[in-house]
Parts: C-alpha cells; sequence; structure tokens
C-alpha cells in the first residue's frame, strides 16, 4: 500500500518561512522522481519543484530563488523548504512520486496541506 503522507503546513506572514516534508511508503522511493506541487483555490494545479533520484532539480519560474527542494533517501523523505513566502504562495501543496518504467507510468499523490500566506 503507497502511502505520501505530507506535514509542515500552516499559516505564515508574507516573508516568512515553512518547511514541507512528505514520507513515503510502500514504493521503492530512490527510484522515483519526487515532486512538489500546488493548487490555489479556482486554479488548476501547478508544478512546484521536482527531484530526480540523481539529484537533478526543476523549479517553478515563480519559486526559484526562495523554495528548495530535496530529498533523503535513507528516510524516504522529500522536503520543501519555502522562505520569502508571498500571499500568491497560499495553496494545498501536494507531494506527488512519479516513475517509468517500460513506458508504464506511475503516479502516486499525498493528501496535500494547506499553507496560507497572510498577515
Amino acid at each position: 500500500q503507497v502511502q505520501l503522507v505530507e506535514s509542515g503546513g500552516g499559516l505564515v506572514q508574507p516573508g516568512g518561512s515553512l518547511r514541507l516534508s512528505c514520507a513515503a511508503s510502500g514504493i521503492r522511493f530512490r527510484v522515483y522522481v519526487m515532486g512538489w506541487y500546488r493548487q490555489a483555490p479556482g486554479k488548476q494545479r501547478e508544478l512546484v519543484a521536482t527531484i530526480t533520484s540523481g539529484g537533478s532539480i526543476n523549479y517553478a519560474d515563480s519559486v526559484k530563488g526562495r523554495f528548495t527542494i530535496s530529498r533523503d533517501n535513507a528516510k524516504n523523505t522529500v522536503y520543501l523548504q519555502a522562505n520569502s513566502l508571498k500571499p500568491e504562495d497560499t495553496a494545498v501543496y501536494y507531494c506527488n512520486a512519479h516513475t517509468s518504467v517500460m513506458l508504464v507510468e506511475s503516479d502516486y499523490w499525498g493528501q496535500g496541506t494547506q499553507v496560507t500566506v497572510s498577515s
């Protein structure tokens, strides 16, 4: 049974920071591309950042220089350090695990954690 469990969301003032965590179980964590996505009210889910098993990283332009994604393969956990938060970062943040084996793609999602940036 695959589980992705996010934590670390909450209410923060503009300019503040949060560290999101996503603990994975039931998958061979180290072979998956791990990612963070977010969905604001009335908007489509969008990519925030991804990190491959080899450590290659991709960020959305809107978070470059402010957010940092990392992973700990020994703990089956991926992190998102979010600094200099803005009100437009308010969204539900979802953890994603993705792999493609023999052209068969697998995607797993967490339940999401709310991040609210407001004064």
